[in-house]
C-alpha cells in the first residue's frame, strides 16, 4: 500500500506543526547525489511539495560545502555522518571505496561490497553506544551511498543489484522476508516499455529540449522511452527519476516493517537518492532533463514525507537534506552558454603505461591502495617506499608526471605535500580541500588541479547500467563542492543561515539534537545557529 501510493506520486498536504524541545525518536538523513544548491533557487517557484516544505520550515544553509578534493560519491557519503574529513575516514575516491570481493551480494548482480576500508565511527555508532536498542536502515541505488553513511556498523543496509534490492554477506547471509516481498513486486521490470515524460507542460521549461552535447547525442528529446526488454528497460528505469520514488518506497517499507522511530531508542534512517547524479552526468545541470528531475523529486519527497508522517509523529522526527557533491557542466555547455575557455585533460593512459612498465619489471604491487602508480581526478599516487627499496628513483617518476600534466593549458596548479603544508588554508580553498582529503599514510606525490570549468578525461561509458557522462565532478572547485544543507524538525530553528559551514558539521549537530556523544574527536562542529535552544 505504501509503495503503491508513493510510486503513484500521491501527495497530501501536511500543515507545519510547532517544533517541540523533546528529543527525536527518528533521525532521517536524505542525501541527493549531485544536487547543486542553485537548482533549488532556480526552480523554486515550481517546487511545491517536499523541497518546498523543508525550505520553508527548516534551517537552510546558503553556504555549505563538502570541503575536500575528489568530490565523489563515496567520499562525500563517508563524510556525511562521520563528522570527519576523508583524511580521517580513509575513503578518498570511488575506486577505493566499498569494493570487497570477500563480501559478495546475497541476491542480484553486482560486485561484492563492504565498509572494510572505512576508518572510525559514525552517528549510528554513537546512537548504539547511548542505547544498544537503537536501529539503523540505509538505502540507495548505489552500494557506496548505502554503505558508507553507516560506517562499519552492521545495520540494515541495502542497495540495487540490477533491478532487485540487495545487500552483501558483510551484513547478512540472506534477504529478510520484507525485502524479498518488495523485490517480488518487480517494480523496475514492470516499468520496461514505458517512458520518462515531462511532468509539467512543455512551456514551463525554459531549457531547450535537446543540445548537441547531451547524452552523447542519443535519446536527447522527451519523452525518453524505455525499451520493453527487461535488461535495457530496467537499466533505463534505474537511471531515471523513477528510481528515486522506488528508493523512497523501499525506505518506507523498511521503516514500517522494522518499526523505526517507535522508540524506546533513537533510530536512524539514511536515504541516498541517485537519479540526479545519473541525469546530471548524462545531460548536465543546464538541461531540461535536470529541470524535470528536480520538480519530480520535489513531488516524490512530498509523498514520502506524507507517508512517513502517517507512520510516525512528525514532531518526533529530525530531517537533514544535503548532497555528496555538485557537478561541473559539460565542456560544450560552458563554452557555448557561459562563454568560458575550457577543455579537458587525460592522464589515465599515461598512468596505466607507467604502472604497466613497473609491473613488468617488479610484478604486481601488493596490498592497498592499488597499483604501483595511478591517478584519479588529479591525485597522483606512487608507491615510493616500495619502489625506493627496489632501487627506483621515484623523484624521476614524479617529474615525468609533472611534465605530462604541466603542458596543458587547463591545469591551474600542481601541488605536493610540501606546498600544501605551507599553504594558508584559510585563504587557499584548493589547498585546504586537498589537505582535508589526504590520509597521512597515503603515498600521494602530486595533486593536480584544473582550471574552473575544465574536466578530467576520459569520462565516457557505454554500459547500460551507467550514465553517458558529459558532465562530471571530483575537483576541489566550488561547482563540485558547494551543496545544499537543510535541517528540519524538533529542536531546529527555522530560517536562512548565510555563514559558511561544512558537511562535517552535520554529524555533530545531529548528535546534539539526539542527545548522544561522538566516540572520537571530530573535524566538524555543532551548528548551534540552527538549534532552537542555543548553546
Amino acid at each position: 500500500m505504501i509503495v503503491a501510493r508513493l510510486m503513484a506520486g500521491v501527495v497530501v498536504a501536511v500543515a507545519p506543526v510547532p517544533l517541540p524541545k523533546a528529543r527525536p525518536t527518528l533521525v532521517v538523513v536524505i542525501t541527493v547525489d549531485q544536487l547543486r544548491p542553485d537548482y533549488l533557487a532556480q526552480w523554486r517557484p515550481q517546487l511545491t511539495d517536499g523541497f518546498a516544505r523543508l525550505l520553508r520550515s527548516g534551517a537552510v544553509f546558503d553556504s555549505a560545502f563538502q570541503d575536500h578534493a575528489i568530490s565523489e560519491t563515496a567520499v562525500g557519503h563517508a563524510v556525511l555522518l562521520a563528522g570527519r574529513h576523508p583524511s580521517s575516514t580513509g575513503i578518498v575516491m570511488n575506486e577505493l571505496g566499498v569494493q570487497d570481493s570477500t563480501a559478495p551480494l546475497v541476491a542480484g548482480i553486482g560486485t561484492g561490497a563492504s565498509p572494510v576500508r572505512f576508518r572510525g565511527t559514525v552517528l549510528m555508532d554513537w546512537l548504539k553506544a547511548a542505547s544498544p536498542q537503537a536501529r539503523g536502515l540505509s538505502v540507495s541505488r548505489k552500494d557506496r551511498a548505502a554503505i558508507l553513511p553507516m560506517g562499519r556498523t552492521r545495520e540494515e543496509v541495502y542497495w540495487d543489484g540490477r533491478g532487485v534490492m540487495t545487500t552483501s554477506t558483510h551484513y547478512a547471509r540472506d534477504l529478510p522476508p520484507w525485502v524479498r516481498a518488495f523485490n517480488a513486486r518487480r517494480i523496475p521490470q514492470h516499468a520496461a516499455g514505458s517512458a520518462w515524460e515531462l511532468l509539467l507542460p512543455a512551456r514551463a521549461y525554459a531549457e531547450p529540449d535537446s543540445q548537441p552535447w547531451e547524452n552523447g547525442g542519443e535519446d536527447v528529446v522527451f519523452p525518453h522511452a524505455w525499451r520493453a526488454d527487461s535488461t535495457t528497460g530496467v537499466a533505463a528505469f534505474l537511471r531515471s527519476p523513477a528510481v528515486d520514488a522506488y528508493t523512497l518506497a523501499f525506505a518506507l517499507e523498511g521503516v514500517n516493517t522494522l518499526g523505526l522511530g517507535r522508540g524506546p531508542a533513537i533510530d536512524l534512517l539514511a536515504i541516498s537518492l541517485s537519479a540526479t547524479d545519473y541525469i546530471g552526468h548524462a545531460y548536465g545541470p543546464g538541461s531540461r532533463e535536470m529541470h524535470d528531475q528536480i520538480v519530480r523529486l520535489d513531488r516524490a519527497l512530498g509523498a514520502f514525507l506524507d507517508s512517513l508522517f502517517r507512520l510516525r509523529d512528525s514532531s518526533a522526527v529530525v530531517i537533514a537534506l544535503t548532497a555528496d557533491h555538485g557537478v561541473t557542466p559539460p565542456l560544450e555547455y560552458s563554452r557555448a552558454v557561459n562563454g568560458l575557455d575550457v577543455g579537458g585533460l587525460e592522464l589515465n593512459t599515461f598512468g596505466r603505461a607507467m604502472d604497466s612498465a613497473l609491473t613488468q619489471r617488479f610484478g604486481p604491487a601488493a596490498g592497498p591502495p592499488g597499483p604501483w602508480a595511478s591517478s584519479e581526478k588529479g591525485l597522483v599516487l606512487i608507491r615510493r617506499r616500495a619502489l625506493t627499496a627496489r632501487g627506483v628513483n621515484v623523484d624521476s617518476l614524479v617529474a615525468l608526471w609533472r611534465a605530462a600534466a604541466g603542458w596543458s593549458p587547463w591545469v591551474a596548479r600542481i601541488d605536493t605535500r610540501a606546498t600544501l603544508a605551507a599553504a594558508d588554508t584559510a585563504r587557499d580553498a584548493v589547498a585546504r580541500r586537498w589537505r582535508h582529503l589526504l590520509p597521512p599514510d597515503w603515498e600521494a606525490e602530486l595533486m593536480i588541479t584544473l582550471r574552473p570549468g575544465c574536466l578530467w578525461l576520459p569520462y565516457w561509458t557505454t554500459s547500460p547500467w551507467s550514465a553517458r557522462v558529459v558532465a562530471d565532478h571530483g575537483q576541489p572547485s566550488d561547482d563540485d563542492t558547494h551543496v545544499p544543507l537543510v535541517l528540519w524538525g524538533t529542536g531546529v530553528r527555522a530560517g536562512r543561515i548565510s555563514g559558511r559551514v561544512g558537511i562535517v558539521d552535520l554529524a555533530p549537530t545531529l548528535a546534539r539534537l539526539a542527545g548522544v556523544r561522538p566516540l572520537e574527536p571530530l573535524d566538524g562542529r555543532v551548528l548551534a545557529e540552527a538549534l532552537a535552544t542555543r548553546e
